[in-house]
């Protein structure tokens, strides 16, 4: 175990854990964007930064990347602390004036415009979409391409994808509803990933349910019923309902 001091208040934590974890514990909110907890800390958005002092040398950190150490002193709300967030936020708020989650953010930490020269975008290169793709599915069909100001998430050469399986991970972890997925006419459509995918048809009930590359994917990955890749989710409910009535109705018990 770790012992630390955040904003006054000693903690103690697991060795491994992170800033942003023991600050958590401890019921301190500090802020992100580009952290979850199903994956590996990233560091990208920056907003989750703190001030970490060792004797008298401090300095700022990702919360989220840093591990905790015996001993440390670390302040989530100090002024150089939120001078830091406020310019951050700043440089988001440049890059995605009409994002929700960033104004959000914007207004709590009091930041009314940016100085910066403002553009319409609406990926905030969080990393999250690319990060799930790789580490949760195994696709690692899209990812980080060009730098600088040309830096964008895009599948390989961005061109058509050959590997997305149209499990909708990336939409499901994206703060900021970029990424749109819509199935029209037995096919699904993720156009920001240039993919269109064949729907499976639910044996029961004939509507569409899922593409027939993510099924293809889970029997390789997991083993499940085969309903699983042949019924929908409200098919399967039903038949498990029905199941149940059978057993609880069953004559002489």
């Amino acid at each position: 175990m770790v012992k630390l001091t955040i904003d006054n208040r000693e903690v103690e934590v697991e060795e491994g854990a992170t800033l942003l974890q023991a600050a958590r514990s401890l019921g301190i909110e500090i802020p992100t964007l580009c952290y979850h907890e199903a994956l590996s800390p990233y560091g990208a958005c920056r907003v989750c930064l703190v001030e970490v002092a060792t004797g008298k040398r401090s300095i700022l950190t990702t919360s989220c990347t840093y591990p905790t150490w015996e001993g440390i002193v670390v302040s989530t709300d100090s002024e150089r602390v939120i001078k830091a967030r406020r310019f951050v936020i700043e440089l988001l708020l440049a890059r995605c004036p009409n994002v929700a989650q960033i104004r959000e953010l914007a207004e709590k930490l009091g930041v009314k415009q940016s100085r910066f020269k403002t553009a319409d975008e609406e990926c905030i290169l969080c990393g999250l979409c690319g990060r799930v793709c790789k580490e949760i599915i195994g696709s690692s069909a899209i990812g980080f391409i060009d730098r600088g100001i040309e830096r964008v998430m895009e599948t390989p050469f961005g061109i058509d994808s050959e590997v997305c399986i149209g499990c909708g991970a990336c939409a499901f972890v994206c703060p900021t509803g970029v990424i749109k997925i819509e199935d029209i006419k037995g096919y699904r459509k993720l156009d920001i990933w240039h993919t269109r995918l064949e729907l499976a048809k639910c044996k029961a009930c004939g509507n569409y349910f899922a593409p027939m590359l993510e099924l293809n994917h889970l029997k390789k990955k997991v083993e499940l019923s085969e309903e699983v890749f042949h019924l929908c989710s409200g098919c399967r409910r039903k038949r498990l309902a029905r199941e149940l009535i059978k057993i609880e109705t069953k004559p002489g018990e």
